[in-house]
């Protein structure tokens, strides 16, 4: 659905996403519980995800493999109706593969993008849409050097800041000025209590290791509590058939009433803000706290 004017005193949340899934694990629950109340929801997805392996032995047929970007594409749309998604804007750049594939010499590659006119076609959704808020990804070349996750962060950053300077790209509409721009991420407390919850219940840890990445807990400002939209969660990953198991211990290992309370919150890191840059002693718990529509 497409919507092109909105209400002055209307709280709008743009989500850029690299690929079919991403808004799945990163966010969904967050962003259900804004829809619900009455925030507009807009998702961004960078790449129609054509290099993703099937990861589901079930999807693993002919006829997927065959037509496996309109799949994707499918699959988002279920997954994004789940979550409450208003509006899905493709930004049309083809996926670019993991790092040192074949997929990154592609011209039509997300990695490969124009920077000026990547940029350009963000601030034009930034000003048609008129977000606050901003949802991105954290700098992740110290542990998930995914070419397109990458440069959804390195795109991110400047076109948050040039949608608001009406010198720049004037024919993308009227400048807007949104007011914050949050990194998503997984924080160091979460994996650790996945972990530990595994390893009480006997069960063998997919998480095993993953404390020894990088963290950057330090950085987190906001945490949402998503305890009564956990399942919006797992029922927008099951939605993209071909990335998710369903059998899936990283995913859904753990008991669903166990798994909502191991660590019922998204994190996030304030990486601009416009209108409190004041060092916080507690954390956020609403990503439009001080905006008042």
């Amino acid at each position: 659905m497409t919507k092109t004017t909105f209400p002055e005193n209307e709280l709008r949340l743009l989500s850029i996403h690299a690929h079919p899934d991403d808004e799945a694990s990163k966010g969904a629950s967050t962003v259900s519980a804004y829809h619900e109340k009455g925030v507009y929801c807009a998702l961004v997805c960078c790449t129609g995800g054509e290099e993703g392996d099937i990861l589901n032995p079930a999807m693993n047929r002919p006829e997927i493999i065959e037509n496996l970007p309109q799949v994707r594409l499918e699959e988002l749309q279920k997954s994004a109706e789940i979550i409450g998604y208003d509006e899905v804007i493709m930004l049309g750049y083809r996926d670019s593969g993991m790092p040192d594939s074949p997929a990154n010499a592609n011209p039509e590659a997300f990695a490969n993008a124009d920077t000026e006119e990547a940029v350009g076609k963000i601030v034009s959704i930034i000003r048609r849409i008129r977000p606050q808020v901003i949802i991105s990804y954290p700098d992740e070349r110290d542990w998930y050097n995914h070419p397109d996750h990458l440069q959804v962060h390195d795109l991110s950053i400047p076109a948050f800041e040039a949608a608001a300077d009406p010198a720049r790209y004037p024919e993308h509409g009227p400048a807007w000025e949104p007011l914050k721009l949050y990194f998503s991420t997984w924080s160091r407390e979460r994996i650790e209590a996945m972990h530990a919850k595994f390893i009480e219940f006997g069960l063998e840890s997919p998480y095993e290791g993953w404390s020894k990445r990088p963290s950057r807990d330090h950085l987190i400002s906001t945490r949402i509590e998503i305890s009564e939209y956990w399942h919006i969660r797992k029922q927008a990953l099951l939605a993209h058939e071909t990335q998710v198991d369903p059998e899936s211990t990283f995913w859904f290992g753990l008991p669903d009433e166990v798994a909502r309370e191991v660590h019922p919150y998204d994190d996030y890191i304030l990486a601009i803000s416009k209108i409190d840059n004041k060092k916080r002693d507690v954390l956020e718990g609403d990503l439009f706290e001080g905006i008042n529509p």
